[in-house]
């Protein structure tokens, strides 16, 4: 078999000064989207990625087989009604893509497809179903279409009745869309150049778009506006957010004129989120989830006319151990999602009685979340539950009998749960800090250090990595894989001070948190390096970057999905989407004390000439979040550098954007093929 020859990515040297630091990137070049010598780089890294990945074909496809063997190709959703509708989506053997549909009055009623997906992505690559949104009458769908994967969506509009399409279309939309209680106002964001939401329009149905309503702009960059609306119907919430301030403003659904009134004007560093209730005499209250004075957040409440921070009041206190997430009013009870050391908790509040519970959970570490509840008089809560061994389950909760109905499981052929364990343990970081890690593994496993493993993390933002079941994953599973979630600092999994310690000027945390889990593995004969692999995507591709600089040693492959990995250059250029939003997540590089922090671990300004595992980059060309020059230049000088003979690879999706492919089949030839890269490496 001939070895295929690696692309070598021309140098043009461009040199930036930044608070007396002299850098010279050879890649920047590469930044030029329109430029056909960019293209055909990738297309030749995409050529040698196939070409040295060939001797797999067989193995990717029996992985698809698999993967495509345990998933219930022909399947439905458990039904939601709303007034007098059930509402459902369907999968069909052989289509890449979900149908949405409903049932008026009963489940023995006629079918009624509201949308297609396969329908609108027939002739194209991609296909994205971004917003959904029926109005209040039930009479008119509302949706958004993405055919690229740059998260720009075209919002259109059907007649229910006549399956007809509205004239009524708009361009350049992002998600939140929601309906006024006429029936015929629409509120909708828009983006700016740097894919930032940062407009929210009212149309009237039957009135030309360019005439549409500009009723909320927020021009601070560092700011992102979000639309909801609450369970009563009685607002449309517009969000506005930072990384570290919330802003919430109310605009009455009832009113097709009203205008956006600010709850409470924003406070630096002060985070809130509001809920809307109305009892049976009518009394409305609304309930606040906030940070004020309180590190893990509290819940207050405010009248509605009088909204103000000086009105409102303690309902549940702050909680040092216990991380209120958000709550969800219905008439009759409030439940209130929370965390509590590293495993999501619901809790019900009767509202009347006064009286509370958490719904208890049959594993000791598992996933729980709430499911679709749009019926605000409803005495029932439907929740989702997962864990590493349970597949997705839907529950229906009877709130004040404490009752719970499983409505439905997925099916997952060929598995069989009991085959598993799931465990949790701890590993001590380098400041005697304990680290979760989830793990999960066959039954008959032996600790001595043989055994192949996947080590997976996130670590930014304050986003939780929760332990859930995957189908794909089983095929691991079956070769004798251990896999593993090292729930680091930056993620929220142990409340607000596990996010504030691995961020910004103690970002180095997430990284070491995430090397001291490996270790603690290795120790544990989980496993050995040469049998460890890892993976992360976005920021988690940032920690897969940082690791393999700081300890190369320590594992013996690595997949980084599109991952942020050009830290200085990207955070120095307010011009790249979501550029000045990020500041606060990890500092701005305007101020040297930052510039030198970012500069500390940035993997592509670290990258030295030294062995480095077995790597896979993967890439979107149309990806806003992380741009396609972050890996491609990051895997051009790692072949310039590097001193081993490991596999480094670039595979950029030149038809998508920061999630992959779009359909469900192509979704899994992409993990198939990463699942293969894996396999190869680590001789499993």
């Amino acid at each position: 078999m001939t070895t295929p020859t690696p692309p070598i990515a021309p140098t043009k040297p461009v040199e930036f000064v930044n608070h007396g630091d002299r850098r010279v990137d050879p890649y920047y070049w590469l930044r030029e989207r329109e430029n056909p010598e960019m293209l055909a780089y990738l297309e030749a890294e995409n050529g040698y990625t196939s070409a040295s990945m060939a001797h797999t074909d067989g193995l990717q496809k029996q992985l698809f087989a698999e993967m495509k063997g345990r998933i219930k190709e022909t399947d439905e959703s458990v039904p939601v009604e709303k007034s007098g509708y059930f509402y459902y989506r369907r999968t069909e053997e052989g289509k890449q893509y979900a149908i949405y549909c409903r049932k008026a009055g009963s489940l023995d009623a006629p079918e009624q497809v509201l949308l297609d997906v396969n329908v609108e992505a027939e002739g194209k690559k991609y296909m994205r179903l971004g917003n959904f949104a029926v109005s209040p009458d039930q009479g008119l769908l509302a949706y958004g279409l993405d055919d690229n994967g740059s998260e720009n969506y075209t919002l259109r509009i059907k007649n229910l009745e006549t399956g007809e399409l509205l004239a009524d279309v708009v361009t350049k939309t992002y998600y939140g869309l929601e309906w006024g209680n006429d029936n015929a106002s629409l509120y909708y964001t828009v983006l700016n150049p740097a894919m930032r939401p940062y407009k929210l329009y009212r149309h009237r149905l039957g009135s030309d778009v360019s005439n549409d309503e500009l009723i909320f702009h927020e021009p601070d960059e560092s700011y992102f506006l979000s639309l909801y609306k609450t369970k009563s119907e009685r607002f449309v919430i517009v969000h506005l957010h930072s990384a570290v301030t919330q802003e919430v403003h109310l605009i009455d659904a009832d009113a097709p004129g009203a205008q956006p009134r600010v709850v409470q004007p924003r406070i630096h560093q002060m985070e809130y989120g509001v809920e809307h209730h109305r009892d049976p005499a009518g009394k409305e209250t609304l309930y606040i989830t906030t940070n004020w004075e309180a590190d893990n957040f509290r819940v207050m409440t405010a009248p509605v006319d009088a909204p103000g921070q000086e009105n409102w009041q303690e309902f549940i206190p702050h909680r040092p151990a216990v991380y209120v997430d958000r709550v969800e009013a219905f008439r009759d009870f409030l439940v209130v999602h929370e965390r509590e050391a590293g495993l999501g908790q619901i809790r019900v509040q009767n509202l009347h009685s006064g009286e509370y519970h958490r719904i208890e959970q049959p594993e000791p570490v598992y996933t729980v979340g709430s499911g679709e509840n749009p019926n605000f008089a409803s005495r029932v809560l439907r929740y989702g539950y997962t864990s590493l061994v349970s597949p997705p389950t839907v529950f229906d909760y009877q709130m004040d009998t404490r009752q719970r109905e499983m409505k439905k499981q997925d099916e997952v052929k060929g598995y069989n749960p009991d085959d598993y364990r799931a465990e949790r343990v701890w590993a001590t970081a380098r400041d005697g800090v304990q680290v979760p890690i989830s793990l999960v593994y066959p039954k008959n496993l032996l600790l001595d250090g043989n055994n192949p493993t996947l080590l997976y993390a996130y670590g930014s933002y304050g986003a939780s990595v929760d332990p859930g079941f995957n189908s794909s994953r089983v095929s691991l599973l079956q070769r004798g894989f251990v896999f593993a979630i090292a729930h680091i600092r930056g993620g929220g999994e142990l409340g607000r001070a596990w996010k504030e310690e691995g961020k910004l000027l103690k970002k180095m945390n997430t990284f070491t948190d995430f090397i001291a889990a490996a270790e603690h593995l290795i120790a544990g004969g989980y496993t050995r390096p040469e049998k460890l692999a890892v993976m992360g995507r976005s920021a988690g591709g940032l920690l897969m970057g940082a690791i393999t600089n700081l300890r190369p040693d320590l594992f013996q492959a690595v997949i980084a999905g599109v991952p942020f990995v050009d830290v200085i250059n990207t955070m120095l250029d307010a011009s790249i989407p979501l550029t000045v939003g990020e500041w606060e997540e990890w500092g701005n590089p305007a101020h040297p004390e930052y510039y030198a922090y970012m500069k500390s671990y940035s993997p592509y300004d670290n990258v030295e000439a030294k062995a480095y595992p077995a790597i896979l980059a993967t890439a979107g060309l149309n990806d806003p979040r992380v741009q396609y020059w972050e890996p491609a230049k990051w895997v051009a000088l790692l072949r310039t550098r590097k001193t081993d003979d490991n596999l480094l690879l670039l595979k950029t999706n030149m038809g998508a954007g920061h999630g992959g492919a779009s359909g469900r089949y192509d979704y899994l030839e992409e993990t198939a093929f990463e699942y293969a890269f894996l396999l190869d490496q680590v001789g499993a």
